[in-house]
């Protein structure tokens, strides 16, 4: 399962993000509205947890520009207000449910749960693959034609992150933020080191190169090399 986090307390939004991540799910986060729209436009995800005091574009504008869209992933929304009228706003704006702050994250991960569930998107998907590669999410292996793949934890990050979004341009940045959760100060072409020995293991020797550059934006993983 995938899911967005827009928070724009980077404290809670990391905290979250662990919590999921903990719990096996594929995780993006941002602070901002504008970045949400960006994720959500170019990304698949089984659901969305949206703040609504956003700064920029606020979860609100967010949620209705989603839905003007024909964007129908679940939307949960949080929020610090919990008058009536501001839920019945949030639910009447196209939100599949609503929770107010301060909240435990085990019932956040129940609404989760519940609201994936009701949407009918649930899926079994811990088997992604691209032409000959497969990689088990639930055991972390990775094969190429049958050969077992060694991976460093950040490898097997940033090759889920691909496969995940796999045909999807991916620029180093958004790998960046989506593997170390913004906390990384460093420069972006860390990401470059990475693809490098992700390359070594997993096109090396092999006549179609999955792992492909596009210049000037980032990476990609497709079936086969174009």
């Amino acid at each position: 399962m995938k899911l967005l986090i827009v928070e724009d307390k980077k404290s809670i939004c990391q905290t979250i993000a662990k919590h999921f991540k903990d719990e096996g799910y594929t995780v993006d986060a941002c602070y901002d509205g504008s970045d949400a729209l960006a994720y959500i436009e170019g990304t698949e995800y089984d659901a969305v947890i949206l703040d609504i005091m956003l700064p920029g574009v606020d979860g609100i504008t967010v949620l209705k520009t989603m839905r003007s869209k024909k964007i129908k992933t679940p939307v949960l929304l949080l929020t610090a207000k919990n008058s009536i009228e501001d839920k019945v706003k949030g639910l009447d704006s196209g939100a599949d449910d609503y929770l107010t702050k301060p909240f435990s994250l085990e019932e956040l991960s129940a609404r989760i749960r519940v609201m994936i569930r009701r949407g009918g998107v649930e899926r079994i998907d811990h088997i992604l693959t691209a032409g000959p590669l497969s990689l088990d999410t639930e055991k972390k292996t990775a094969f190429r034609d049958g050969r077992a793949i060694t991976l460093t934890a950040k490898e097997y990050s940033i090759l889920e992150y691909l496969l995940h979004n796999k045909g999807i341009v991916l620029s180093r940045d958004k790998i960046m933020h989506h593997i170390w959760n913004y906390d990384y100060e460093g420069s972006s072409n860390i990401i470059d080191v990475y693809i490098r020995t992700l390359r070594k293991k997993v096109d090396a020797d092999c006549e179609k190169k999955l792992i492909q550059t596009v210049r000037g934006i980032g990476y990609v993983i497709k079936d086969e090399e174009e």
